[in-house]
């Protein structure tokens, strides 16, 4: 594949090269009309001296014949003067009998209405002048011949415009090298900078110095890139290392007491205490383990999920009744402000099972963590947005927590002692939420902690 470099040295030496050769097609095409002409005209003036002296002057033909080569300051290749009469149809003149046909040829292309005629016969021009009126009878004098010194001005215009396209061309191969080069040169430091970056100093990041021009928004894109992968290697390590807190917990609880249980024989009493608090500790880890796939699959199926029409009152319903079988302490109060008429204003495109997933992290931690075990739920639907409030009179979380509760693994000091749990619940939610293009907004006050859930409705698609 060929470089950008060189594809521009290439695209840069072409188009000046065509802007030449079409300049230097001009130069030529209107050198060699200026010349024609000039031609033309010193022909024209030969046939107007020769008029004059052979109609005006009444001299003989050898008379003429000196007259004009004594007024010719400027032989002319190969000049031939005839007058010819229309009446006759005769040449009454030549500067050479011997060759009088050469002008007769032309003679059926003469008007009688035109003044002046102008002809090319291979490298000869001719010009015709009518003579009419005066007592005169009507006659055509004819002047042919060749313009040498302008075929001789034209070749050497043409070899010279030859030289300086050619060496054109060269210095636009060495000027279009270096200018793309040049033009290059930033994209050659950016280059260097990053293959600098690896994951030890992903903090930095790529410089230019002028952020206004093209590869200064494609080095701040660059860095944008960069700030995501920094934050997502952030959040890799600081899930590894709290998934790993929090699976060595309960496997070093399990083995010390698997430790303590072997030491020595034991009644069967002891050996049931043990056997419970194993397998609490196991039921610690699957359930850690189950949230963790979890929250896996919402990352990873988040484009194969598929979508349905899904009424969130009735899913609200389901969520409530399914929390009130798995824990009977719950108290869960949904209040409906603004129901619609129209069951469409109700309905959200979504994934049933991911929505009720969200539903119940939410409602179950606003329960976990209230003194009451109280959730109050506030659905509301207006203009096309569905409003779903979950609050409960818990612990304030603290201001400085709110920005990184949801993130993996993250609890606040004010709930972590309050209720056993791993973090991971609104992590999910959010994950759920930004999938199905919804918002998710927490407020905290000493009075208690409010979730506020928005989705479209099925209006606003």
């Amino acid at each position: 594949m060929i470089n950008i470099r060189t594809r521009l040295t290439y695209q840069f030496s072409f188009l000046v090269t065509l802007i030449l050769l079409f300049f230097s097609l001009g130069v030529y095409f209107f050198s060699k009309l200026y010349l024609e002409k000039r031609f033309f005209k010193r022909l024209q003036d030969r046939a107007i001296t020769t008029t004059t002296l052979l109609f005006d002057l009444q001299q003989t033909d050898s008379t003429v014949l000196r007259l004009i080569d004594a007024a010719n300051k400027e032989p002319l290749l190969n000049e031939n003067i005839s007058v010819y009469n229309e009446k006759t149809k005769e040449v009454l003149f030549s500067t050479n009998p011997a060759n009088t046909q050469f002008h007769e040829q032309f003679i059926p292309q003469f008007d009688s209405t035109a003044q002046t005629l102008y002809l090319h016969q291979n490298e000869y021009q001719i010009v015709a002048i009518h003579l009419t009126g005066g007592g005169k009878s009507s006659n055509w004098v004819i002047v042919s011949g060749i313009d040498q010194a302008g075929k001789e001005a034209l070749d050497d215009l043409k070899k010279i415009l030859m030289v300086m396209i050619l060496a054109a061309i060269l210095l636009l191969g060495i000027s279009g090298w270096l200018f793309a080069d040049r033009a290059l040169a930033p994209m050659s430091r950016i280059i260097q900078q990053v293959n600098t970056i690896f994951p030890a100093n992903v903090a930095k990041r790529v410089e230019h110095p002028n952020r206004s021009d093209e590869i200064g928004l494609l080095v701040a894109t660059f860095n944008q890139l960069l700030d995501r992968i920094e934050q997502a290697l952030n959040t890799q390590k600081m899930f590894i290392a709290n998934v790993s807190h929090e699976l060595k917990n309960p496997l070093t609880k399990i083995n010390s007491q698997i430790d303590v249980a072997l030491i020595q024989k034991r009644n069967p009493e002891v050996y049931e205490r043990t056997l419970q608090s194993l397998q609490e500790d196991t039921r610690t880890l699957i359930q850690l383990t189950n949230t963790l796939l979890e929250l896996a699959n919402t990352s990873i199926q988040a484009n194969a999920m598929p979508f349905e029409p899904v009424r969130m009152d009735e899913l609200l319903w389901e969520t409530k009744t399914q929390l009130q079988e798995w824990h009977e302490d719950y108290r869960i109060i949904l209040t409906f402000t603004d129901f619609p008429d129209d069951e469409d204003a109700l309905i959200t495109p979504g994934n049933r099972a991911s929505l009720q997933v969200l539903l119940m992290n939410l409602i179950d931690n606003a329960c976990k963590f209230s003194p009451t075990k109280t959730a109050k739920v506030n659905f509301k639907s207006n203009g096309g947005t569905l409003t779903i409030a979950v609050s409960n009179e818990g612990v304030q979380i603290p201001e400085a927590d709110l920005p990184y509760i949801f993130q993996p693994f993250f609890r606040s000091n004010s709930t972590a002692l309050s209720s056993k749990g791993h973090g991971v619940g609104l992590a999910i939610v959010s994950q759920i939420t930004q999938i199905h293009q919804g918002n998710i907004a927490v407020r905290s006050t000493p009075e208690g902690t409010t979730f506020t859930l928005t989705l479209s409705t099925i209006f606003s698609f």
